[in-house]
């Protein structure tokens, strides 16, 4: 009786259990779904709040006056709202940093994936670590105090506030982020593939410029996305050392200003709410969610058709 008493209760407490780990399966799903859902949801949020307020910013002023427009003067007492210099301030110094960051990023990835001994890649991967780990405000005092003044002897010309000086300094910023996600994907290929190239007579060098790299082609090109992704979005840097200039210029030795310096500037108090100049903020924002959701997109129709091709 006792024995059978025992074997009921281990069978209720089993079979309670049983249920509760259910319940419990049934939950997790949810709970993931949940988590999965928070990044799709803060981005429709910011979505909704940039489009709502950048359709009041264009019912006063025209699309046309704002992308076609090359004179910016939203404080003047008649207000220009053209966007084209912010275009350009923040395109120059971006393919400034990608003309400074992707050879060199590449560079240091393929030394690292290919040519580094253990001793030397465990040195270097610190060390492009603790790089990316520097505030970018440091990097902006940076520019403006030691890169300009030395940049300054050998162009004369050279203004105290230029777009030639942070475009060179954010590529350094975004080199490891080349170096990386790059020196991943080059590593992530097959030695298979290396061995029998190098099996087939060819060089090291060979085997990496035409064999690692093309099969590695669509990770390396997602860093380079990445890469001017972070470019274009960089604040501290440009509004610091690339000044404020709102006049339609090409001279990279002169003032600048990009949309995040912008709106940077503007969100300092200048504009009031409500008024055009305060909408005007969220419709450069708008132009650069837009402006950088386009790259990521042709960046992954490049990769599929790297990866097919491939």
């Amino acid at each position: 009786m006792t024995m059978n008493g025992s074997a009921n209760t281990r069978d209720l407490i089993l079979r309670r259990f049983a249920r509760g780990r259910r319940r419990g399966e049934r939950l997790v799903p949810g709970l993931l779904f949940l988590a999965a859902s928070v990044s799709v949801l803060t981005t429709a949020g910011i979505v909704l709040i940039l489009l709502a307020d950048s359709l009041l910013f264009f019912r006063r002023v025209s699309v046309f006056e704002f992308f076609g427009g090359t004179e910016l003067a939203p404080l003047a007492p008649e207000p220009k709202f053209g966007i084209l210099p912010l275009l350009v301030g923040t395109l120059s110094t971006s393919l400034i940093a990608m003309a400074v960051a992707v050879p060199v990023g590449l560079a240091i990835a393929v030394y690292l994936s290919e040519y580094a001994p253990g001793r030397a890649r465990n040195m270097l991967k610190p060390v492009l670590e603790a790089l990316a780990g520097i505030p970018t405000i440091v990097y902006g005092f940076f520019a403006y105090s030691f890169v300009t003044p030395l940049l300054a002897r050998l162009i004369p010309a050279l203004e105290a506030k230029n777009a030639l000086s942070p475009g060179i300094v954010m590529g350094f910023m975004i080199i490891p982020l080349i170096a990386s996600l790059s020196g991943d994907a080059m590593s992530a290929v097959p030695s298979a593939l290396r061995e029998g190239a190098l099996a087939l007579g060819a060089t090291r060098l060979e085997v990496t410029f035409r064999v690692v790299m093309p099969a590695a082609l669509s990770g390396i090109i997602a860093s380079f996305v990445l890469a001017v992704s972070r470019a274009v979005g960089e604040t501290m840097i440009v509004a610091i050392a690339a000044g404020s200039n709102k006049t339609l210029t090409f001279d990279i030795t002169g003032s600048m200003q990009t949309m995040t310096a912008y709106i940077v500037e503007f969100t300092s108090g200048d504009a009031a709410s409500g008024t055009t100049g305060y909408y005007s903020l969220y419709a450069v924002g708008f132009t650069l969610f837009v402006f950088t959701l386009l790259m990521n997109m042709a960046a992954r129709h490049l990769s599929r058709r790297f990866r097919e091709g491939v």
